[in-house]
């Protein structure tokens, strides 16, 4: 089942500390809505699929990078901010290096300023509709040219801005 926008309501456990937001993810799309992926992704990883699925960033079941590499959610309860953005030392050498390393992650700060200055929950709304597919509201990964459930390109505003980006760092393209 495809999530479309109006499926999906502000869940913190879907809203990373760094910024990313989770139903917007490939592992995340993969894990909760279109479990075909799941074993593509898996052998692109060259691991089993229960290291690749992923419930959300602040949840039980993190894939194996929120779950292995992450230092983020650890850094920001240990400094008691829900949010990278809200930390004294934002933003910081590691956050930095992060956000510079995948194209998925080129709105970073955006994110973290509009969670600052408007909230998570608003935030997490505006999320889901520069995620979803302008034609049908399908949820779509940075990843998605092509929408995955109508085939409309570009797949959401994401892509239509850094489509570009996506292409040179394919990583997660299916």
């Amino acid at each position: 089942m495809n999530d479309t926008r109006a499926d999906v309501t502000p869940d913190k456990s879907l809203a990373a500390v760094c910024g990313l937001f989770c139903p917007a993810c490939g592992l995340y799309i993969a894990s909760m809505k279109d479990r075909g992926r799941l074993q593509v992704l898996a052998d692109r990883f060259k691991m089993p699929q229960e290291r690749v699925e992923c419930h959300g960033c602040r949840s039980d079941k993190r894939g194996f990078f929120c779950e292995d590499r992450c230092t983020m959610t650890r850094c920001a309860a240990e400094k008691g901010v829900e949010f990278c953005g809200e930390c004294p030392d934002y933003p910081c050498e590691e956050l930095r290096t992060f956000q510079a390393q995948l194209p998925h992650r080129l709105e970073l700060w955006d994110s973290q300023e509009r969670i600052v200055t408007a909230g998570w929950e608003t935030w997490f709304a505006e999320m889901v509709e520069h995620y979803s597919c302008p034609a049908c509201g399908t949820m779509n990964s940075a990843y998605d040219r092509t929408c995955r459930s109508c085939g409309t390109t570009p797949s959401c505003r994401f892509v239509e801005l850094h489509g570009d980006d996506v292409d040179r760092n394919p990583v997660m393209r299916l």
